[in-house]
């Protein structure tokens, strides 16, 4: 939301992969990494681009920036891959990159360094106050919207328009 108070979330979109008693993980996927596109990270990492197109890497949070993820259609699995609520999966070993780029991968993919986590109990206090807006689990969002357009996208979905939304809350 807007007026979030935390510079690092500030037009944040984020895709929850795991929330439970113990804590939440999400990988943010609404703001690309200037400079960093996958064939830069393919090369970094001495792995053969092949005919995959280029594509931006998502900032996926403040965590372990330096480690990356791949949200991704549930039609390719590999090592560790995990499932989130049957309608997307994420994988965070060099496999699914290995398999993007030598075109037997998942058909949908988002690339993302770092995550977005909580603590047990952290997420469910911030969503009660000022600050975060839940919407739909959809795919689309991630797989088919630009990156730039995502954050706009979830509001509208939602029938909200983001111009509209203030910077600060009620004390009513």
């Amino acid at each position: 939301m807007p007026g979030i108070g935390d510079p690092r979330f500030d037009h944040a979109v984020i895709a929850m992969c795991a929330h439970d008693e113990n804590g939440a993980l999400g990988i943010g996927i609404g703001a690309e990494i200037a400079g960093l596109g996958l064939h830069d990270l393919l090369e970094q990492l001495e792995i053969e681009c092949g005919d995959v197109a280029n594509a931006p890497v998502c900032v996926g949070g403040p965590v372990e920036q330096g480690r990356g993820f791949v949200l991704h259609s549930t039609d390719w699995e590999g090592q560790g891959t995990v499932s989130v609520a049957g309608r997307w999966a994420l994988s965070g070993s060099l496999d699914v990159l290995k398999a993007i780029a030598a075109g037997q991968g998942p058909s949908r993919w988002q690339v993302a360094l770092g995550y977005a986590g909580w603590g047990e109990g952290q997420l469910d206090a911030e969503m009660t106050r000022h600050g975060w807006f839940n919407a739909s689990a959809d795919a689309g969002l991630i797989f088919d919207t630009p990156v730039a357009e995502r954050w706009q996208r979830g509001f509208l979905e939602a029938g909200i328009d983001p111009r509209l939304l203030s910077s600060g809350a009620g004390t009513a």
